[in-house]
């Protein structure tokens, strides 16, 4: 099992690594793009929950207004969210604004599949009320997970709690097949 553990983190960092460097053309387009739409930074840091409750910074480009969460943390939304930019908008949808995470691969913080890292705020809020919702947090977060792929976009309570049952599917059944998958 620890070899295998091995094998599955040498191989999440190599392709973290292979992708970060075929989507740098790309991540250099997006970061001049999100910069002449609006001011601030290209990049968006925010802290995440990942392995063992250890929190993490992770990156994206930024795809809202710089003063999106002024008045606190809000559940994302797929739709209308009024926060993000015309840039933002196109970036969430073909997952463009998720590239600088392969630094967070590669710094071990994240796989390239787990559970995708929530908020500290929305976690606490969570672990009140799901039971077993920190048991997400036995592996390294995800860039994509299970959830992901097997339940559509999630902004709420009851969709945390579906979620989690696909997170904790693939905690028990985790290995390099399922991982490419």
């Amino acid at each position: 099992a620890r070899l295998g553990g091995a094998v599955r983190t040498l191989l999440h960092r190599g392709a973290a690594l292979v992708g970060g460097l075929v989507s740098l053309p790309l991540a250099l387009l997006t970061a001049l793009l999100v910069k002449l739409e609006s001011p601030g930074p290209a990049l968006y840091r925010q802290e995440r929950v990942g392995k063992n409750g250890r929190v993490f910074t992770i990156m994206k480009f930024r795809s809202m207004r710089v003063d999106a969460e002024r008045d606190g943390p809000v559940w994302a939304s797929k739709a209308g969210d009024e926060r993000t930019t015309r840039v933002g908008r196109v970036i969430r949808k073909i997952r463009v604004d998720e590239i600088p995470q392969f630094w967070n691969i590669l710094k071990g913080e994240m796989n390239f599949v787990g559970p995708r890292p929530e908020r500290p705020h929305f976690v606490r809020q969570l672990a009140e009320e799901i039971p077993f919702y920190e048991q997400r947090h036995l592996i390294a977060p995800g860039l994509t997970g299970w959830a992901q792929i097997k339940y559509p976009y999630g902004a709420s309570i009851e969709d945390a709690r579906q979620k989690l049952q696909y997170d904790l599917f693939y905690i028990k059944n985790q290995s390099l097949m399922l991982d490419a998958m």
